[in-house]
């Protein structure tokens, strides 16, 4: 592929000196360099299109040797998270072709990265590794036919019990983050009856587990025929964030029952946040919809606005009090409040980020992609508006950030 600069890029990937190999993210060879087919003793059409596994197995004979499970594993990581990983001094053997059953003892020093599509999902998995074999022999003082040393044996141990500590801290970050994902859908419950109103509320967390974030919606009945809406979403990811988050809620819930409108109610969600670790740049939007009235009062503090769809199909975005997100002011300063009509049968969205924002794209763009779907699918009950808007926004490889969604039939 040449770009507009005139740079050949598969020319550069097969020029790299170091092996390289590209991964689908079910571990299948996507592509490889002329590096690393020679490193490997491989042709293209042995490698390219076939599965890590089947490609360069484990020695069925040595079952101490587990390089490659460790290396798929690795990759699996990187697939699940989109984070890097440099793995320690790694050992896998390499069956040699033109001795079946025979296999080369070989050391390595691998690398895995993430590639990321336009839409920030992994789209690939870049390998590179250093053949550091001779490397080792020479610090051990063996050749190639020797038995390795008790020097070799000691640092190959060391790498070894590195990568199991690396593995094992991987493993405990992945149950935080269930338990983290187990306590954020406890404390965000299917709404109960809002007297002749129908909602649906929706939660997805990111792709792969260890993303789980602090969105967070709630729905209440409040005395006079009105009911506050509200959504946010607390800055971080895992059991931090989600134990944050059941703080902000409550405290928002608590707040919204006494306060004089939702602009008070979050000026005294402010003044919470500042005393809680961790909350700072948290956005929400409260609204508070009046049935005898039917007017919307609604305040937002950094978070994006909530779509009004209207019975003829058109969309409001309501975005006339907008102030900064939770705690950013040096001082706490009353919040902005507005007010807005609807007629019977419209239909109020909130939501969180995660369901309009793209990397390197404009929030008006998703915006527009949430103004059309409402559009196309108004008329059609919450239940099947929400799932709708999910599909209709979710790229389909997932999303890569949380979302909470309320549809609520005014």
């Amino acid at each position: 592929m040449v770009n507009a600069s005139g740079i050949d890029y598969e020319a550069v990937f097969q020029a790299l000196p170091s092996a390289v190999a590209l991964f689908t993210t079910d571990l299948a060879f996507a592509e490889v360099n002329e590096a690393f087919l020679s490193s490997m003793g491989r042709t293209r059409d042995q490698v390219v299109g076939r599965y890590l596994s089947d490609a360069f197995p484990d020695d069925p004979k040595d079952p101490a040797v587990t390089g490659m499970c460790k290396l798929q594993s690795s990759l699996r990581w990187v697939a699940a998270t989109g984070e890097r990983d440099a793995m320690t001094l790694h050992r896998y053997d390499v069956e040699r072709l033109d001795r079946p059953g025979v296999w080369e003892e070989r050391y390595w020093s691998p690398v895995n990265v993430p590639v990321f599509d336009p839409d920030g999902r992994v789209a690939l998995l870049l390998h590179r590794e250093e053949d550091i074999t001779e490397l080792i022999r020479n610090l051990s003082g063996r050749g190639s036919g020797e038995r390795p040393t008790v020097l070799e044996a000691e640092l190959y141990n060391r790498a070894r019990e590195l990568q199991e500590v690396n593995e094992r801290l991987r493993e405990a970050h992945a149950r935080e983050s269930e338990v983290a994902l187990s306590l954020q859908e406890a404390m965000l419950p299917t709404p109960g009856p809002l007297r002749h109103h129908h909602a649906a509320v929706r939660y997805r967390p990111a792709i792969g587990a260890l993303n789980v974030c602090g969105d967070w919606y709630d729905l209440v009945d409040l005395p006079g025929d009105r009911i506050a809406v509200a959504v946010g979403d607390v800055v971080g990811y895992g059991l931090a964030a989600a134990c944050v988050m059941g703080q902000l809620r409550s405290a928002l819930s608590a707040a919204f029952r006494v306060a004089d409108g939702p602009a008070q109610a979050l000026d005294v969600l402010d003044l919470y946040t500042r005393s809680v670790d961790n909350a700072e740049s948290t956005t929400a939007v409260l609204s508070v919809i009046d049935g005898t009235n039917r007017t919307i009062a609604y305040s937002s503090a950094g978070h994006p606005p909530p779509a009004l769809l209207h019975l003829d199909g058109t969309v409001d975005f309501l975005d006339q009090a907008t102030d900064p997100s939770l705690g950013a002011r040096p001082e706490p300063t009353p919040r902005p409040q507005a007010e807005t009509a609807f007629t019977e049968g419209a239909t109020l969205v909130l939501y969180t980020d995660g369901l309009i924002e793209r990397r390197r794209e404009d929030i008006d763009v998703g915006l527009a992609r949430l103004a059309d779907s409402l559009t196309r699918h108004q008329g059609a009950a919450p239940e099947t508006l929400a799932d709708a808007l999910l599909a209709d926004l979710i790229p389909p490889a997932g999303a890569t950030d949380d979302i909470a969604v309320v549809v609520l039939r005014l």
